[in-house]
């Protein structure tokens, strides 16, 4: 069957008050991006309290229903017949047609919907219902109504002219991404971060994302992956600005000059100083990691603790309390976990202490971090330098 246009159903956005109308045109921005994706010419309206998205003659459903699948703020995608309104005799033919095309020979329980926008409709919407639904019941005698807890929902919105529906394609939840401001993904060519990224996106969080390079130690294929990585999140959060920083100088520079055991933690540090400055750049109001409580032993609460201390602005750290398993099952869902576990190894794997402290003590780790004070400066402003920065689209 032909489907005209998706009925778009969102959930958190109606209960915005006064500024639902920013959120709703944030959910309109995104999906014409998600769907300038897809052949043909998709036009996105919002009508009377609805947001409709108007297909071309031609165009491919299923990639069109993946692309809106992937815009955050979407709960329902309904796909739409629309009739012209010429009476309700009419209307009536066009409904009990939509049923034979989707359903033919159908036997189960059914009730009627019907939304009356068009208040000069001279029929009420019980009305219309109650009619409907006999006519329905007269072509499938096998059929029966059940109004609480219906098999199929037919719904039918009298407008200017008459849209018909009967599906909701599930959608996944969330808000607009862009209504709740933007943050700085720290991306490795891990499983975690990807999944921190999608879901602060998921709250409608913009993201930009940063990755620490270390050639010859880190190949071309590891800065790759991590570049395919940020283009499968970016499906979901929209264009992504990538910044890749040479971070091997820094590194062999606080391995020649810090105790092992502490390496993890000081160039930990150094990483999210760097991630701080360009997101205060960017304009972000914090820092995202895919870091969860345990999992390895830059991850212990004190770790955790002597990272944050270098940050001004907050870190939010979204699988924090996610066991390993379940962070796999999302990268699963969102099609990252295979790209992430290709065996190219990012800098943190290589530069592994063989027995990491895992309850560092920050006067400790200060005192460390004094033997680099001769060049970790011009390191740093090096490293800033000479940054690439990628457009992911």
């Amino acid at each position: 069957m032909l489907f005209h246009a998706f009925l778009i159903k969102y959930a958190e956005i109606a209960i915005k008050g006064k500024n639902r109308y920013m959120f709703e045109d944030a959910l309109v921005k995104q999906m014409k991006i998600a769907l300038s994706q897809v052949e043909g010419e998709f036009e996105v309206k919002k009508e009377q309290g609805r947001v409709y998205v108007f297909c071309p003659e031609n165009y491919d459903f299923q990639e069109a229903v993946e692309a809106l699948q992937k815009v955050f703020g979407i709960v329902g995608i309904c796909p739409v017949v629309i009739y012209e309104e010429q009476g309700f005799e009419k209307l009536a033919e066009d409904v009990v047609s939509y049923m034979q095309s989707r359903y033919p020979g159908y036997e189960g329980t059914f009730k009627m919907y019907t939304r009356r926008a068009k208040k000069t409709y001279p029929m009420t919407s019980m009305e219309v219902s109650s009619e409907l639904g006999g006519r329905i019941l007269e072509a499938f005698p096998k059929a029966s109504v059940d109004v609480h807890d219906p098999a199929l929902t037919v719904s039918v919105e009298i407008r200017e002219k008459i849209y018909v529906y009967s599906e909701t394609i599930k959608g996944p939840g969330g808000m607009p991404v862009g209504t709740n401001g933007k943050a700085m993904l720290l991306l490795s060519g891990g499983i975690d971060s990807p999944v921190a990224g999608y879901m602060i996106a998921k709250r409608g969080v913009k993201i930009d994302a940063v990755y620490f390079h270390a050639p010859p130690y880190t190949s071309d294929r590891a800065k790759q992956k991590v570049v395919d990585l940020a283009k499968l999140v970016a499906k979901y959060s929209g264009p992504i600005r990538l910044h890749v920083v040479n971070f091997t100088d820094i590194q062999l520079y606080i391995y020649d000059q810090c105790p092992h055991e502490e390496l993890t933690i000081i160039m930990r540090r150094y990483m999210m100083r760097i991630a701080e400055h360009f997101a205060k750049e960017n304009g972000c109001l914090g820092l995202i990691t895919g870091e969860s409580i345990g999992q390895v032993a830059s991850q212990t609460m004190q770790s955790l603790a002597a990272t944050n201390e270098v940050c001004t602005l907050p870190v939010y750290r979204p699988v924090i309390g996610f066991d390993k398993q379940e962070i796999v099952e999302i990268s699963k869902k969102i099609d990252t976990f295979e790209t992430s576990i290709l065996p190219f190894e990012d800098c943190c794997t290589i530069f592994v202490a063989k027995h990491p402290v895992t309850k560092p003590n920050l006067n400790i780790i200060h005192r460390s971090e004094t033997k680099l004070e001769e060049k970790i400066d011009q390191l740093m402003e090096e490293a800033l330098r000479t940054t690439e920065v990628i457009e992911i689209r």
